[in-house]
């Protein structure tokens, strides 16, 4: 039976617990362990309390903390779950950038990338998403800006931000770069501009929601199953389709109305959204572009 007391050598710390005699050597001279005593001959001496003492040394340090929070913790300055609390912080935000260093490694080797979109990769994944959200603002700012729009509107369109996961899959990865390159194309945020212009236009001269806002869904749904039907834009399903576009949008010219749709019709616009979908884990876009082109020319067929 162990006699109150006791005293032990490095030598018997380190048979006790495990540890390298160097390494207690270490955490002594650094004063995590001072010795509780010396023989007559110097060498150091610790109790009891001391291997209790190494034993905490020794788990903080094997969850990663340093020398300077162990003398904290030891020191009474800091609390054990302060401590904690505070590395995890820390730990969570390098296991979210090692993550995303993954997926552009994962994402470099699936595109067999060059040196140039590499780097692009890495600084576009590095962004916070307060920084993806701010670049999305800058976007519609400028293609709103001085217009006089609808409030739902463009609250709907300034509120689809990209977020993505702290693991996100190569495949979100690539549609980040691809949307961030997207919105800082100049082309693209004129042709944006363009079409709100014309909505803003609209809305000062005080005209009504469009018909083409409030039927478009079903009219493009209609068209893209005449299209996957195998039907012509001048079967008869089509010239019905585009004479009814064509009466409930005030009996306008067939012509006039197909290059009103066709001058909106810019694909990058529709894979702004199929991008933003690929990003945030949404239900896949569907590709609109093809019944698009298939309702402009039943339209075209219909003014001939």
């Amino acid at each position: 039976m162990k006699r109150v007391g006791r005293t032990f050598t490095i030598g018997e710390l380190a048979r006790r617990t495990g540890l390298p005699v160097k390494t207690i050597r270490f955490y002594s001279d650094e004063g995590l362990l001072p010795p509780t005593d010396r023989t007559h001959a110097g060498y150091r001496l610790y109790d009891t309390r001391s291997l209790a003492r190494l034993e905490l040394i020794r788990t903080l340090r094997e969850l990663g903390l340093g020398l300077d929070d162990v003398a904290e913790v030891l020191a009474s300055r800091v609390t054990v779950p302060q401590l904690a609390n505070r590395h995890l912080e820390a730990l969570d935000e390098q296991i979210r950038r090692l993550h995303l260093r993954r997926a552009v490694l994962r994402a470099v080797v699936k595109r067999k990338s060059e040196l140039e979109e590499v780097k692009l990769m890495n600084k576009l994944a590095s962004m916070s998403d307060d920084e993806r959200m701010r670049l999305v603002e800058e976007f519609w700012t400028e293609v709103f800006d001085g217009l006089t729009m609808d409030a739902q509107f463009t609250a709907r369109m300034r509120s689809a931000k990209p977020t993505l996961p702290d693991d996100p899959t190569p495949e979100q990865l690539e549609a980040w770069v691809e949307f961030a390159e997207l919105i800082q194309d100049p082309s693209f945020r004129a042709a944006i501009r363009s079409m709100s212009e014309k909505q803003a236009a609209a809305i000062e001269a005080g005209e009504e929601m469009s018909p083409m806002a409030t039927h478009w869904s079903s009219w493009s749904s209609r068209a893209q199953g005449y299209l996957e039907a195998g039907l012509a834009p001048d079967s008869a399903e089509g010239r019905a389709l585009a004479g009814e576009i064509a009466h409930l949008s005030g009996d306008a010219e067939p012509g006039e109305l197909a290059a009103r749709i066709e001058s909106g019709n810019d694909p990058r616009a529709e894979r702004y959204w199929q991008l933003l979908a690929t990003m945030n884990g949404w239900p896949p876009v569907p590709a609109q572009q093809a019944a698009v082109t298939w309702l402009v020319a039943a339209l075209r067929c219909l003014s001939t």
